[in-house]
């Protein structure tokens, strides 16, 4: 009984530590400043990447920015991020002084629009095509991060097809999962319009990039659409990636069964060694988020690819980015995505092919 009662003790205390030291990474979290997107005069060197955004987030009252409160409906603007000709890969330069788009990621013009159809005949001009990448931002995400996230990720990408940031009101404070949680909820409907909008005309399409919490609320608006009895729209979906999905595996796996046929390319990239997702896990109850299961085939669907990123890890932003932070990670996904064949998507077209620094699995 002795050896028990020390067993039990041991790995109680241990537990306890283990919560300790996730309370001190929140707490030093929520202590640093968060950064904020700025204008600054166009570099003719730079890169002018534009970032159209949809958001329920509400207008902040005290200065013409969209805040962290939950609004009902969606604004509707335009912005455009200035890549400095300095860039490094997987990096975001944020500016450390005054914003000088040399050197820094800025913004050199805004435009919001009163109404969609204002947004969409905007981003399609000039021929851009008729499939738009579309970015669902995680937990502890500011509208600013998130559109220089997307910026980043089309520049690295080489992306040409225009990119919407869906970003739905997170509170950007690592002591808000669960308003983020219930925010996930409360935005599900505004992402399924808005995929009914941008799906619209025949030979429309979306791709889904979502990271994170993102990839929870991508999810049920799938299975919302899917109950609605919509096939066409999910028809029109030309792939999805969940990226470190802040989801449980028991969760995705009744989404998934909820939606039935998924669109393909169905990814799913995970990274082991991710630890803001295994401070998810404790708060959740313990158990493993999606981002982070053991095997590439614990995911048992025909339908679906999990692609393991953790030898790739460099550290960067707790491991919770990896295949668009890692330079070694885009080197590869751009190396599949130009080795792909010209059919499906334009953007990570066949991600089912296995390289010797990435684990990819198919059931």
């Amino acid at each position: 009984m002795a050896e028990h009662g020390q067993t039990f003790g041991a790995g109680r205390q241990t537990l306890v530590l283990r919560w300790m030291c996730c309370a001190a990474m929140v707490l030093l979290a929520a202590c640093a400043p968060r950064v904020t997107a700025m204008r600054a005069a166009p570099d003719p060197a730079a890169t002018i990447q534009p970032v159209f955004v949809a958001t329920g987030r509400k207008l902040d009252q005290t200065g013409p920015i969209f805040g962290l409160e939950r609004k009902e409906g969606l604004h509707y603007f335009r912005a455009d991020i200035s890549i400095p000709p300095t860039h490094q890969v997987g990096r975001i330069e944020w500016p450390e002084g005054p914003p000088d788009a040399a050197t820094d990621f800025v913004v050199t013009r805004t435009e919001v629009f009163d109404r969609p159809d204002r947004l969409l005949a905007d981003m399609r001009r000039g021929g851009a095509g008729t499939e738009t990448l579309v970015y669902i931002h995680g937990y502890n995400n500011t509208l600013s991060e998130a559109m220089y996230r997307l910026a980043q990720i089309k520049t690295d990408f080489d992306i040409d097809m225009p990119g919407l940031l869906f970003s739905w009101p997170s509170a950007g404070d690592p002591r808000g999962y669960i308003y983020d949680r219930d925010s996930v909820l409360y935005a599900r409907d505004d992402l399924a319009a808005l995929l009914t909008r941008l799906t619209a005309r025949p030979g429309d399409k979306v791709f889904l990039l979502a990271h994170s919490m993102g990839a929870q609320l991508t999810m049920e608006a799938l299975r919302q659409i899917a109950l609605s009895g919509d096939r066409t729209l999910l028809s029109r979906i030309s792939g999805v990636v969940l990226m470190s999905p802040d989801i449980d595996p028991d969760v995705f796996q009744r989404q998934a069964e909820a939606i039935g046929k998924l669109p393909q390319p169905f990814l799913i990239f995970i990274t082991k060694a991710d630890r803001a997702l295994t401070l998810s896990g404790f708060i959740t109850g313990r158990k493993p988020r999606l981002g982070v299961i053991d095997a590439v085939d614990e995911v048992e669907r025909p339908d679906v690819t999990v692609i393991d990123f953790t030898a790739l890890s460099d550290g960067e932003a707790y491991n919770h980015y990896v295949p668009v932070t890692s330079p070694a990670a885009i080197s590869v996904l751009n190396g599949i995505i130009g080795q792909a064949s010209q059919g499906g998507s334009v953007f990570l077209r066949d991600m089912t092919l296995a390289l010797p620094s990435v684990k990819a699995a198919r059931r």
